[in-house]
Parts: C-alpha cells; sequence; structure tokens
C-alpha cells in the first residue's frame, strides 16, 4: 500500500491511477479501470506516486 511518509516523497506507487497535464498546468488524475476523472492538484506540481500517462505499466481494464 502507497503512503505519504511526510518527508516530502511517498513510500510505493498509487496502483489503478494515473495522471494528466491539463491546459492551464493543473494535474488531474484518472482512475484506470473506469476512466473516471479524479480530483484535480491547482499548485502545478504533479501527485507524488502517480504515473502519468502513457503508462508502459498499463494493466488491462477489467
Amino acid at each position: 500500500m502507497a503512503r505519504n511518509t511526510g518527508d516530502g516523497f511517498r513510500r510505493g506507487a498509487v496502483t489503478a491511477r494515473t495522471q494528466f497535464q491539463r491546459s492551464g498546468g493543473h494535474w488531474q488524475k484518472r482512475d484506470e479501470r473506469t476512466g473516471q476523472l479524479m480530483s484535480v492538484k491547482n499548485d502545478g506540481t504533479p501527485f507524488k506516486g502517480v504515473a502519468r500517462e502513457p503508462d508502459g505499466r498499463d494493466t488491462p481494464n477489467a
């Protein structure tokens, strides 16, 4: 299970989630299985531990 350490980094990867950068520089998460868009990060930095799209580690959407 992925979790934040409190020291500015994460132990482990977040599974079944990817992120992409929207126009305007904001990052948004997407659920890999359903395609549903999730939270948006407004500070211009990507989410920690979430793979970026396109991702070579993609799993079948089942």
